[in-house]
């Protein structure tokens, strides 16, 4: 899973990243942030989703955006993080998916994002998780800084 956050009105992109390379396997997965926000700034984001345990890597955004009724991805913010975060697109129904969406920073601090992808949630639903049910196909917490 890759998570690309670039700035409105320009600016260099803040990249988090999973990858699991054996999938099941016993190694865990490496857990990457590349930059961090800066505070007052709105960015464009993206999540993109691969299954690198295969050669070429499969596509798994692809499936997402065309069973987008059967998907939503989630953003959650942990304590000390200030952010906002808004969906930029839909399903046939008209409800959330979260291929892309905005993420707002507000003020400096640091604390903990966690995206999860649900697979068969309860649409609509009030965007958490714990209200959405369904089956989570992938969750990452990453750590970010606002600055």
């Amino acid at each position: 899973m890759t998570i690309t956050l670039t700035p409105q009105g320009g600016g260099t992109a803040v990249v988090m990243q999973t990858r699991d390379a054996d999938g099941d396997g016993p190694n865990p997965p490496v857990v990457t942030v590349v930059g961090d926000l800066t505070a007052g700034t709105t960015y464009d984001g993206a999540a993109v989703f691969l299954n690198e345990t295969e050669t070429p890597a499969e596509n798994i955004t692809t499936e997402i955006a065309e069973e987008d009724e059967e998907h939503q991805i989630f953003y959650v913010a942990g304590a000390g993080l200030d952010v906002t975060t808004a969906y930029s697109d839909q399903d046939a129904d008209g409800n959330p998916v979260g291929l892309a969406f905005t993420l707002t920073a507000n003020t400096a601090g640091a604390g903990t994002l966690t995206v999860i992808l649900r697979h068969e949630p309860t649409k609509p639903n009030d965007g958490t998780p714990s209200d959405a049910g369904g089956e989570t196909d992938i969750a990452e917490t990453f750590d970010v800084t606002i600055n």
